[in-house]
């Protein structure tokens, strides 16, 4: 390793310059005494005994030093810091602090982020195990029902055997949804892109939400009439489930009589953005920045009063970052909430 001498240098010439006219004047006197002192061989000594002086000074303090310095680099590098390691080691005490303080920093900054994300496993292991004992327990209660002696009465085990089915079916629901974001966050989900008219699938959701949006009397609706399609470019079966997605949403906690519009809009030249506007319960602020976090609920009672993954959000997130687009959220508590995200038009859109 390259090793840097300019402070050693200076701390060698400056001990030199201390030791030598010591020295120099103990060689003076001794030859005082002895009625022998001529300048010749002072200067001389003088000069030689710098040069010693120095040489030995710093040859001793730059392996000194180096030791030391080079056990400093050695036992930072055992934390695989290959940015340190790999520098050239270096005398310059001021450079060597500049160097750790940079290091200690990186290495704050690390640890700060491995406590978030250890908070955040927490989190989401705990809202796993939630999400999940709920209707495993529930399955588990019919059967262990059945099994001590209520499936000998016919009604009750159609009955209980159904509900048991819809606690599956919910368990199989969480899975799939789990898998897929899964397969978004790392990267292993390709998209299938291709050209459709955005207008016609939104329509598509719609019609397969239409009693489901009766049964809370909430309408859904364009904001205006579209004559021309609007041609995407995107995945269209994600893209349809990230509408489904916010659409259920918004009739889950919509009010009664309430609204679920859509707009379509031109946003830039190559841009279209998709509004999902609702007049329901909205969602307050402090809830806004983790609302795509998976399973995170704005409730906190623990109670879920409607159905769902809880990965719902997480999932339309995931699949518009995918796309390499953007999502937004504005909501106001009882005046409503607005979802929206960006799709790339294609040359059909802009003819």
């Amino acid at each position: 390793m390259a090793v840097q001498l300019r402070k050693s240098f200076t701390f060698a010439i400056k001990s030199s310059l201390l030791i030598t006219p010591v020295l120099t004047l103990l060689f003076v006197g001794i030859l005082y005494y002895s009625n022998q002192f001529s300048w010749l061989p002072t200067i001389l000594f003088a000069l030689l005994c710098f040069v010693v002086c120095f040489s030995i000074i710093q040859i001793r303090v730059e392996r000194f030093i180096y030791r030391r310095i080079k056990k400093i680099y050695d036992d930072v590098s055992l934390l695989e810091s290959t940015s340190f390691s790999s520098k050239p080691v270096t005398t310059s005490m001021k450079t060597l602090t500049q160097e750790i303080e940079k290091f200690a920093q990186d290495k704050k900054i690390e640890i700060d982020t491995l406590k978030i994300r250890e908070e955040y496993r927490k989190d989401f292991l705990g809202n796993v195990s939630h999400e999940l004992k709920t209707p495993l327990f529930t399955v588990q209660g019919y059967i262990l029902t059945l099994l001590d002696g209520a499936m000998n009465d016919k009604k009750i085990r159609e009955k209980y055997l159904t509900r048991a089915n819809k606690g599956v079916e919910r368990l199989i629901y969480i899975v799939k949804d789990l898998d897929l974001i899964t397969k978004l966050e790392v990267g292993d989900l390709k998209l299938e892109r291709e050209d459709f008219d955005i207008i016609e699938l939104i329509q598509n959701v719609f019609d397969l939400l239409e009693m489901k949006a009766a049964q809370k009397e909430i309408a859904l609706t364009f904001d205006m009439e579209y004559t021309e399609p609007i041609f995407v470019n995107a995945d269209k079966e994600k893209i349809q489930q990230v509408v489904s997605n916010l659409l259920v949403n918004s009739i889950k906690y919509g009010h009664p009589n309430g609204t679920t519009e859509v707009s379509v809009e031109n946003l830039i030249k190559n841009k279209v953005i998709i509004r999902v506007t609702d007049n329901g319960e909205g969602i307050p602020k402090q809830h806004i920045p983790r609302l795509f976090e998976r399973f995170y609920r704005v409730d906190q009672s623990g109670s879920r009063s409607e159905g769902g993954s809880g990965l719902g959000l997480s999932i339309v997130k995931h699949i518009i970052e995918a796309h390499d687009e953007k999502i937004y959220v504005e909501s106001e508590v009882e005046v409503g909430s607005e979802f929206s995200f960006t799709l790339e038009k294609t040359l059909k859109s802009s003819e």
